[in-house]
């Protein structure tokens, strides 16, 4: 089976069996690149045929039977890798059960395995999902320029924002965040030369989000904006997750390594806002939700809630 997360900071694969779980695992730092048509499958198969190559004279499996696709956007955007991503999986692999899932998805198996609640996966985007195990709900994750709230692109674009507003000379910025800011980008007057043109733009904002947490020990501005980001991912929690019983919540994504700045006013934010629910530790992240989806696909124990938006299947299972 071949389980593989397509991300805002590129592509994790990993190639194994139903009884033995992952074998070996690949990466790529190129994203996968969105066009006219949304996501493009052509270039996630470019990127994608090197690293199955390589993971299959590693392990020894050379067509797996199941794969699993975790794609970022492929609520929205995902209407091409839909229609031409199984053909091409079985041409080139031999895959004979294709699934493509949104990255919230992948991210919540991952977090919780099959049962109700609600997980925010929250790296250089962000979006919430929740199910019942009836029926998904899901909250953000419309891009860096329409949502993404509390996100690593978020906060970092917020940190040079207040950057700027320092060098500016206007309210609300913050003299710390301009430092860091020029050491990591260079001189102010040049930063929108170096973000605009760019096609992984979200990526290079969410870069600035560690330098801001780092500074909100010390620097009021810095830990406004994570309080504010703190708000935004429990507002997205409580907006998926079953009001009903004791529902488990967990969040998953590199953000979350940014530490206390952010987790101490999001332990706030989720007692206010979702007090029946449980808190618990991500069990996973998104590769080893793909992982799941496609061990429970190849033996027909898959309990999830089918959506051709977030979770479909093509060929058997």
């Amino acid at each position: 089976m071949l389980a593989v997360d397509s991300g805002g900071s590129g592509l994790r694969v990993a190639l194994g069996t139903a009884g033995r779980g992952a074998l070996a695992r690949r990466s790529s730092e190129v994203p996968v690149r969105t066009g006219a048509r949304g996501i493009d499958p052509d270039h996630l198969m470019a990127q994608l045929t090197p690293l199955v190559r390589a993971l299959s004279a590693e392990t020894g499996i050379s067509r797996p039977a199941t794969a699993v696709v975790g794609a970022a956007g492929l609520g929205t955007l995902g209407d091409a890798l839909r229609a031409e991503l199984p053909g091409a999986m079985a041409r080139e692999f031999g895959v004979r059960t294709t699934a493509l899932a949104a990255d919230a998805v992948i991210a919540y198996v991952g977090a919780l395995g099959p049962r109700p609640g609600a997980v925010v996966a929250a790296g250089t985007g962000l979006i919430a999902i929740g199910t019942d195990l009836t029926a998904w709900r899901r909250a953000d994750g419309w891009g860096h320029l329409l949502g993404d709230c509390g996100s690593g692109a978020w906060i970092g674009r917020a940190g040079l924002e207040a950057a700027l507003r320092a060098y500016d000379g206007r309210p609300g910025g913050s003299a710390a965040l301009l430092a860091l800011a020029e050491e990591r980008f260079g001189p102010m007057s040049g930063l929108p030369g170096l973000l605009y043109p760019r096609p992984d733009r979200p990526a290079v904002l969410a870069s600035f989000a560690p330098q801001v947490a780092s500074c909100a020990r010390d620097d009021a501005v810095a830990a406004g904006v994570l309080r504010t980001a703190a708000r935004h991912m429990a507002e997205s929690a409580a907006a998926v997750c079953p009001a009903g019983g004791k529902p488990r919540i967990a969040f998953a994504g590199g953000l979350f390594e940014v530490g206390d700045p952010l987790l101490v006013p999001l332990a706030e934010e989720l007692a206010r806002l979702l007090p029946h629910a449980l808190r618990v530790p991500a069990g996973g992240g998104p590769l080893d939700g793909a992982l799941r989806i496609a061990t429970a696909l190849a033996t027909g124990a898959l309990t999830l809630p089918r959506e051709e938006r977030l979770l479909s299947v093509v060929g058997p299972g």
